[in-house]
Formats: structure tokens, C-alpha cells, sequence
């Protein structure tokens, strides 16, 4: 990095920190809102996670591996 982008990084860092007040009223709802975003927010990406992972294990799994154990037995 250039001195000149360490100092605009330096600078952006500052100017952020320092927060002017806000003035607002935030109620109790609120924050249960921003709880409710989050947990959501959390829940699809573990939802896009997972769908990806099974997608690039069938991908990289072999062709003559059984794909499930459980379809392969048969009922006694």
C-alpha cells in the first residue's frame, strides 16, 4: 500500500468511528427486530450453506459409490 492509501485508510477508519448523535427514539420493539433480522440473516446463509455443500459432495463423489445406505437394503 501507498502512503496515500494508508492515510485516505486511516482517515475512513477515523471519520467512521466517530459517530454524530442520532436524536432518535428507539422503543423495546426495536431491538427485538434487529434479533429477529439476525437470527434470520443466520439462518439462510446455513440454509445456502448447506444446500451447496450437499451440491459440491455429489460432485466430487465417486460414480460407483451407492448413495444411500439406507435405499441399498432391503426390507427384511
Amino acid at each position: 500500500m501507498s502512503v496515500q492509501q494508508v492515510k485516505q485508510t486511516i482517515l475512513f477508519i477515523v471519520l467512521m468511528a466517530t459517530a454524530a448523535p442520532a436524536w432518535a427514539y428507539l422503543d423495546p420493539s426495536t431491538g427485538s427486530m434487529v434479533i429477529s433480522a439476525i437470527v434470520g440473516l443466520f439462518a439462510s446463509l446455513a440454509l445456502g450453506i448447506k444446500t451447496y455443500w450437499y451440491k459440491l459432495k455429489r460432485l466430487f463423489r465417486r460414480s460407483g459409490e451407492p448413495k444411500d445406505d439406507a435405499a441399498n437394503r432391503k426390507a427384511d
